[in-house]
């Protein structure tokens, strides 16, 4: 077991509380750990990424990860955070989500080996639940005054909060007993908004099973301008290529500012201590470079939809914003790029003017003409004048067209 485990959690600052002897136990025995997981979507988004780390970390650590996805709970929804009450999911949608979120899941922990990842749905004990031996057996140990206090039931005060979501915090605690008997999981993770779900799990394994156990919360993760990490204007940031693409989710990292970067360096990749500093030097005196974000980008880009599509992501970007030449693009990276910037399919194409109408980048063949008598036209990194061949494709049938500097059209000839 790692002595040093917390102290390279605190260094990355990921621990916001913890329960007393944590440490000891984590430096002296293999501990099972659980996290929860919200099925309520086909897939995880970044928000996700920090406890699916932290299970990673405990796994690198020679501690057992329990991934526990809420097929029950998910059916219900945890007030924690919320400012409303949530839509139910049907039975349905929850398991055909839960199995979406395993193959992600397995992207990050080894469900093989001596420390081998678990799955767990919370429906295999909650569905066959009766609400008389529930309410017997769990809700007898806690206190209305005990739930009341609770911050996340406090927020939803003024608002309403109904019976449903009142009572997650005994669901989750049922789980977490659950889990300890059927598993001996004695450690659960979650977002500083679950501590008073988890300890209120660590009173009933302590009050009906006199067992140790342990908790620990990560901070809630947010950015410099206050706006909710994993947010863009076009919604959540999803691993899931096919609601964002590897090329879009590698550009919401290098777009992280420059004052999140070293956290979420420490946050949502392995890369060393040493490494981690070294750009933080870069950010100070070489800022411009953007190499941190670069290192950040290609690390959580890499992980979640694997090394190929990362470098792929990374030269698209390259050429659309560090102006690389097009001929050094993969038949896979034009591929790419032809999904995040308009494009169009031709028979032929001889004429800047037409292709240019194409691909949207000019209104009309007029607007196109003086577009191109002005100098603002280029074909495959080379500018054209109205006279000018269209020159040879890429990769055998591509013609990359530019408007200005920053506007592109791909041309696909058949």
């Amino acid at each position: 077991m790692s002595q040093n485990l917390l102290e390279e959690l605190e260094w990355r600052g990921l621990i916001h509380q913890h329960t007393d002897g944590l440490s000891e136990a984590l430096a002296t025995r293999s501990v099972s750990a659980y996290c929860g997981f919200d099925p309520t979507a086909s897939s995880l988004h970044v928000g996700s990424l920090l406890p699916v780390m932290m299970l990673m970390r405990l796994q690198q650590n020679g501690h057992t990860p329990f991934a526990v996805v809420g097929g029950g709970t998910g059916m219900i929804g945890d007030p924690s955070g919320k400012t409303a009450e949530r839509q139910l999911n049907t039975l349905e949608v929850v398991e055909e989500n839960s199995r979406a979120l395993r193959v992600q899941l397995e992207k990050f922990l080894d469900f093989s080996g001596a420390h081998a990842a678990q799955m767990r749905n919370n429906a295999d004990w909650l569905r066959p639940l009766k609400a008389i031996d529930f309410m017997r057996d769990v809700g007898k140990h806690f206190t209305l005054n005990y739930m009341l206090a609770k911050e996340s039931v406090q927020m939803r005060m003024d608002s309403g909060i109904s019976y449903t979501e009142f009572s997650y915090m005994l669901l989750q605690a049922y789980d977490y007993r659950e889990l300890f008997l059927r598993d001996g999981v004695s450690l659960q993770v979650g977002g500083s908004d679950q501590w008073g779900n988890i300890t209120a799990g660590l009173e009933l394994i302590r009050r009906t099973e006199g067992g140790e156990a342990h908790a620990l919360t990560f901070p809630l993760v947010t950015n410099s301008s206050g706006t909710k990490f994993g947010k863009t204007e076009s919604g959540n940031v999803w691993l899931d290529p096919d609601r964002t693409s590897p090329y879009q989710f590698y550009q919401f990292w290098i777009n992280i500012d420059d004052q999140d970067t070293p956290r979420y360096l420490r946050y949502f990749t392995l890369l060393s201590r040493q490494d981690i500093e070294a750009f933080e030097s870069d950010i100070a005196g070489r800022p411009q470079e953007r190499a941190a974000q670069r290192a950040l980008a290609r690390e959580v880009t890499s992980r979640v939809h694997g090394a190929e599509a990362a470098r792929i992501a990374e030269d698209v970007s390259g050429l659309l914003f560090g102006k690389a030449d097009p001929s050094s693009l993969s038949p896979a990276a034009l591929e790419a790029l032809r999904r995040e910037v308009p494009s169009a399919e031709v028979d032929s194409f001889s004429s800047v003017v037409d292709g240019l109408v194409a691909v949207g980048l000019a209104a009309s063949r007029g607007a196109a003409r003086r577009l191109v008598e002005q100098g603002g036209a280029s074909i495959n990194g080379r500018r054209v004048s109205l006279t000018d061949s269209v020159g040879e494709p890429l990769a055998g049938k591509y013609f990359l067209l530019r408007k200005g500097s920053r506007d592109y059209g791909l041309l696909e000839v058949r």
